[in-house]
């Protein structure tokens, strides 16, 4: 049985700088994978999972983001003059009736707990996702409805994680677990450790299902790794006194974050694709024996 989560937060003020020049007047969740961004990848998987309000926690140079979700009568009448209905709706459908947009502006960037705490006047007192667009994840079921199946088991805040090689511990927030009835419960969390620091291999990647109080432990949460205001500082804190659990999820994570990850993703993205996989298969094919 799925929990009933109708909000998911999505930090989408980081400047991208390892995508320069591309993102300098652009956001990095704006990149496209064939022919949708990032973004909207992230923004379908929400709607997949039963979310009906979206709230955007923005910094500078993301009014492309708002500009994407909003209407635009002009390039909608442009394409109903030119008799190009497929791609109308394809416009038309990206957020369904009854799904709401809130963006939210984080002053400054100081980190993924900060920006998920910018984003409590919107949340209130329910349970709610945080989703990285930069983490795309392909697979039969949306990971964030993943999530949901597990938090509807228990009741407790969950994350996704995967293992990855012990030397890139110092890249992701690492757990420790035990298991239980419900589940691998969290006995540890720790953000970025070096190798031989690391509980273990076990990382949590960008979905989140957190219980409302989280909030309160984000108030008290001081800067840690790299100056920040870290979730994994705060998700710690909450081990004190509640359940949280790690869930393994099922399908292929591409860090989009990274230019090796994002091309992994376009040319994956690319086999799939309705109107072109077949095509560019052929074309791989040719270019990797020529």
């Amino acid at each position: 049985m799925s929990a009933d989560v109708r909000v998911a937060v999505f930090p989408v003020a980081g400047r991208g700088t390892r995508f320069l020049p591309a993102t300098k007047a652009s956001p990095k969740e704006m990149l496209p994978i064939v022919d949708k961004p990032l973004i909207q990848y992230a923004v379908e998987e929400a709607i997949a999972a039963g979310v009906t309000k979206l709230v955007f926690v923005t910094g500078a140079s993301k009014r492309a983001i708002e500009d994407h979700f909003d209407v635009d009568p002009e390039l909608e009448n442009a394409l109903i003059a030119g008799g190009k209905n497929e791609l109308l709706e394809s416009i038309k459908g990206i957020i369904p009736a009854g799904v709401s947009c809130i963006y939210i502006r984080q002053g400054e960037p100081l980190g993924l707990g900060h920006a998920v705490l910018c984003a409590k006047p919107a949340v209130g007192d329910v349970p709610f996702y945080v989703h990285l667009a930069d983490d795309l994840i392909i697979g039969e079921s949306g990971c964030l409805r993943q999530l949901a199946d597990q938090y509807g088991k228990h009741g407790s805040s969950v994350v996704a994680v995967e293992r990855v090689p012990h030397e890139n511990t110092s890249s992701y927030g690492i757990v420790a677990v035990e298991e239980s009835a419900d589940g691998q419960r969290m006995t540890q969390i720790v953000e970025k450790p070096k190798p031989e620091d690391a509980p273990s291999n076990l990382a949590v990647v960008g979905r989140y299902l957190l219980a409302p109080e989280i909030f309160t432990k984000l108030e008290s949460t001081g800067r840690g790794t790299g100056g920040e205001i870290q979730l994994t500082d705060a998700i710690a804190d909450l081990l004190d006194d509640a359940a949280v659990y790690a869930f393994p999820f099922s399908g292929k994570r591409f860090d989009c974050g990274s230019k090796l990850g994002y091309l992994k993703a376009t040319v994956e993205c690319g086999l799939m694709h309705q109107d072109i996989g077949d095509d560019f298969r052929a074309y791989l094919r040719q270019s990797i024996d020529s």
